[in-house]
């Protein structure tokens, strides 16, 4: 007899989904005995289900295609939702199985009782409860579809009893008609010739490139040739603009460079390609300077700041389009300014991640560098929120094979190291790196021992400087005394080492360079606990009045509540002579 469980497991495999990850349980055990006598879905056990939600979610960035995670009724696919919501933030394909309590108690207040169908609809594009199984083929095939083809979140609550119920007869879906192809949407003639007759005046231009531009570096750098204009990326369009460019200017924003920074503000023309970068205090000020904006949701254009002309289009198909039509421009002074100003910027953070033998602790700039320049050359790395995203962004070089995945736009702590068992599953023979900070990895440290269950050759780095190092920065930057931050945190490697993982400890500059060799040498998962300087400052781009006026009112309050040791150290850590 084939069960509704049997039809999800069948349904699952036509549309190509090849592991599931989650945790059992009483309502899901229809389900995964159906995978388990169909044999072609692995079930990917982890410790906690936000930690399936946050590596389905990986998977589906790298791969471009439908990543499933599932949790228990109640308690169990609550876990789900933070990694649920950085999965739809970052719009991609994943789908979610929410089971749900016996049918006929629904509404009963009973044991683990949840409305996931209500819970998770702002996290989805499509969240429906699967009340029979006169329902259910039509209810996946249509969550798979809308995941997808709107490339987000679908949600599908499923209760166990009705899991255990005989499906009705359906034939199996075929994958043509299941997974839909993107459309690619190209601008009207009108606004293509709009757009070329702003870019083609006398102002100078600046591109604000973000993740929309993916797969279009080529059509980038060829309209920024004809312009010459300077290129801005937004962290989520590092991986696919930064590599190979040379009229790259860095980041702006709160991590940023200050070349990027100013490269914006210092324009006529800010031509925005597939961003939507959310720091309006970085966009440029005052009516002088036109925005044009090219984006494939509409609704994104203009939400930001002001534009004067709003293009909807795929970034590679409207440059194919617009740069025919581009005059080149001769005069060079902004580009060149922009550019020489990158390489200062660049040389000086370069200069920062040199360590000194024997000065401790370590500055985490000369980790996240070491890692850049040995790691491979397909190597995908994860990140944590905070420093790690700081260092990340200004270290990590790129190349068009690299990869990097963080939890950009819902900044969700704990998604680095979780994200590397979706990444290192799906790609078993790549290098996966995590930049884990301290209290990221400690909020989700049981799942570091599922790399050694599911033999995951996952090398995560461990920034400890035992605090919330972004937050207390946060607060010394407003005039707070940093409190709550700090943790007493164990010796890393060696509870790696009992866990059954390699484990090397950093504490002196001289060792870093041959202990991240070591670390990427290693067949097999590794911790590296790096000891590092909690006082580095990742100075922004441009020093507001705001924030100069909350380093000064903190040091007068560390000065007065006894603290001024605090003051020493941040000299000492950011004096680099």
């Amino acid at each position: 007899m084939k069960t509704v469980a049997d039809q999800f497991a069948e349904t699952f495999a036509a549309a190509g989904v090849k592991r599931i990850y989650g945790i059992v349980g009483d309502s899901l055990n229809g389900l995964t005995d159906a995978l388990r006598r169909q044999g072609r879905i692995e079930w990917v056990h982890v410790r906690h289900e936000e930690v399936a939600a946050f590596a389905a979610g990986a998977e589906a960035h790298l791969t471009g295609e439908l990543a499933v995670c599932a949790g228990s009724c109640g308690p169990g696919n609550l876990h789900l939702i933070n990694g649920l919501f950085d999965c739809h933030r970052s719009r991609v394909p994943v789908l979610a199985i929410a089971a749900q309590i016996p049918s006929a108690e629904i509404g009963a207040g009973y044991f683990q009782e949840t409305h996931p169908e209500v819970l998770f609809k702002e996290c989805s594009h499509y969240c429906e409860l699967v009340s029979g199984p006169n329902q259910m083929s039509r209810t996946l095939e249509i969550a798979i579809r809308q995941a997808v083809g709107n490339r987000g979140v679908s949600v599908v609550v499923l209760p166990g009893d009705v899991a255990l119920q005989p499906a009705l007869n359906a034939a199996v879906p075929k994958a043509e008609g299941l997974l839909p192809g993107r459309a690619i949407a190209t601008p009207t003639p009108a606004d293509i010739d709009r757009l070329a007759a702003l870019l083609n005046g006398d102002g100078r231009v600046t591109m604000l490139c973000g993740s929309g531009c993916q797969g279009a570096h080529d059509q980038v750098l060829a309209l920024a040739d004809r312009l010459k204009a300077p290129i801005v990326h937004a962290l989520r369009g590092k991986e696919h603009i930064e590599w190979e460019n040379p009229f790259d200017v860095g980041m702006t924003g709160l991590i940023g460079f200050s070349s990027g920074y100013y490269a914006m503000l210092d324009c006529d023309v800010l031509l925005m390609l597939g961003t939507d970068f959310p720091y309006r205090q970085f966009y440029p000020r005052g009516a002088e300077v036109r925005i044009a904006q090219v984006d494939v949701r509409p609704e994104q254009i203009g939400r930001r700041a002001a534009v004067d002309l709003g293009v909807v289009g795929e970034v590679h198909a409207t440059l194919e389009k617009l740069v025919p039509l581009i005059k080149e421009k001769r005069d060079r002074a902004h580009l060149d300014r922009a550019t020489e100003h990158y390489r200062k910027a660049r040389k000086s953070l370069d200069d920062l991640a040199v360590g000194k033998p024997g000065k401790r602790p370590i500055h985490p700039q000369q980790v996240a560098k070491a890692i850049s320049d040995q790691a491979a050359a397909d190597a995908i790395f994860t990140c944590d929120v905070g420093l790690p995203t700081v260092w990340a962004a200004r270290y990590l070089a790129m190349n068009g094979k690299r990869r990097l995945i963080g939890s950009f736009w819902h900044g969700s702590m704990a998604n680095a190291m979780a994200q590397t068992i979706g990444a290192q599953a799906a790609f078993p023979d790549r290098q996966v790196i995590s930049l884990s900070g301290d209290g990221g990895f400690s909020m989700l440290m049981g799942d570091f021992l599922s790399l050694v269950q599911l033999g995951l050759p996952v090398k995560v780095v461990v920034f400890n400087n035992s605090a919330l190092g972004f937050i207390e920065i946060e607060q010394k930057s407003t005039g707070f005394l940093d409190y709550g931050t700090g943790f007493k945190n164990p010796n890393f490697a060696a509870m790696a080492e009992a866990s059954g993982v390699r484990g090397i400890r950093l504490e002196d500059p001289a060792d870093v360079d041959n202990g991240i060799a070591d670390a990427l040498a290693h067949d097999g998962p590794v911790l590296v606990d790096a000891v590092v300087s909690k006082t580095v400052l990742p100075i922004p781009p441009a020093i507001t009045i705001e924030m100069a006026k909350g380093f000064t009112l903190y040091m007068l309050k560390a000065v007065f509540n006894g603290r001024a040791d605090d003051l020493v150290d941040l000299a000492r850590s950011n004096l680099w002579a």
